[in-house]
């Protein structure tokens, strides 16, 4: 899970001049034959835990100031640690005993003692911090591991921006915390089925689609919404199209009463809702409400479903309810929640009334 974590990172207090996959990079390193296989402490306090962003060029330099550095004595490396000792004091302490040693103890790295190379004063006070020749490696058992993870997702990726301007802060921070690859839960025995692995793709498939990204995704993104819909046991969920038509009509089977589902796939901001091009549509099916999916909306859109049986649920929000399910295999999903949340709010966004239900529902599971 290390692959995942990114600088900035919503919960680091990172300085937002670092973008870039820190241990990736550390990994990376560590799979360079040039370097041996294994990094120093003292290079990577020197030099690695101090690279803002990563691209091949910035890469070379750093394998060559690295390898600079080795051909350096104790006494000139003790030299160059002094120039900024409050700077390095602190990044020898964490990377050694902190970082280094928990990922050691996690089994992630091996770690072997070193010599020392010098000792650094701790601010003003009495207290001293070892720069050491400490070694670190890639347990031979993960090494296929990480070459496969750096295949798929490598080092040189630029992270999620937290302050993306086309998404929601929260959004990203989900995609973040997101991260389970096929590779990482084929590794540690979690792919119980094919099945259960394609079933937690699709809300990734249902938000993805609801962007319309290039203007290719819109019908995808119902395809998506109706198997969405038919993974609550108690709904049938079909999907119509077409000119005059609802997207999806769905029956709710243990009530026996349809209902219409509207995906509103969209790049930029939902502009507006035809109410009554909706009722229409409700009619054509006997529908009682109609639900609409979308990515985003501009306020005035809720101008337009008020005091009608037609409520908007945000695409992430819905394909979170249904990942949080999936995930703890709760293979009869109730519609009946959702059902009785419309109903008391028709006319609204229900969004929040959606994410409050999951919060309540898997925040202690999960």
């Amino acid at each position: 899970m290390l692959w995942a974590v990114q600088y900035q990172h919503p919960h680091s207090g990172t300085n937002k001049d670092f973008q870039l996959y820190p241990f990736r990079l550390i990994f990376k390193l560590l799979s360079d034959s040039r370097l041996a296989n294994k990094l120093f402490a003292f290079e990577v306090a020197y030099i690695v835990v101090f690279i803002q962003e990563i691209t091949t060029d910035i890469y070379e330099e750093l394998m060559k100031e690295i390898l600079g550095l080795r051909e350096l004595s104790n006494e000139k490396l003790a030299e160059k640690f002094q120039e900024d000792r409050h700077a390095y004091v602190n990044s020898a302490y964490e990377w050694d005993y902190y970082v280094s040693t928990l990922f050691s103890g996690a089994g992630v790295l091996e770690k072997t003692q070193g010599e020392l190379i010098c000792k650094l004063q701790h601010g003003t006070t009495k207290t001293f911090r070892k720069v050491t020749r400490n070694i670190v490696e890639i347990p031979a058992q993960l090494k296929e591991l990480v070459n496969n993870l750096e295949t798929n997702y490598s080092f040189l990726e630029k992270p999620l921006l937290l302050n993306d301007p086309e998404r929601l802060k929260i959004d990203v921070i989900k995609e973040i915390y997101s991260f389970y690859p096929r590779i990482l839960l084929d590794s540690i025995g979690e792919v119980e089925n094919e099945l259960k692995l394609k079933l937690l793709n699709l809300p990734k498939l249902i938000e993805q689609y609801s962007n319309n990204n290039d203007g290719k995704e819109a019908y995808l993104f119902e395809d998506a919404l109706t198997d969405g819909f038919n993974m609550f046991y108690n709904v049938e969920a079909e999907k119509i199209g077409g000119a005059g038509n609802t997207d999806i009509e769905c029956l709710y089977l243990t009530k026996k009463k349809k209902f219409a589902v509207d995906a509103k796939s969209t790049k930029n901001k939902l502009s507006g809702i035809n109410s009554g091009r909706l009722a229409g549509h409700r009619d054509k099916i006997g529908g009682e409400y109609t639900i609409v999916v979308a990515p985003r909306y501009v306020p005035a859109v809720l101008q337009d479903i008020q005091a009608s049986p037609i409520v908007i649920i945000r695409a992430s929000t819905f394909s979170e309810y249904l990942y949080n399910n999936i995930d703890n295999d709760i293979r009869e999903i109730d519609f009946e929640d959702f059902d009785s949340i419309i109903t008391n709010n028709l006319g609204t966004d229900i969004s929040k009334n959606i994410s409050n239900m999951t919060i309540e529902r898997f925040a202690t599971t999960s």
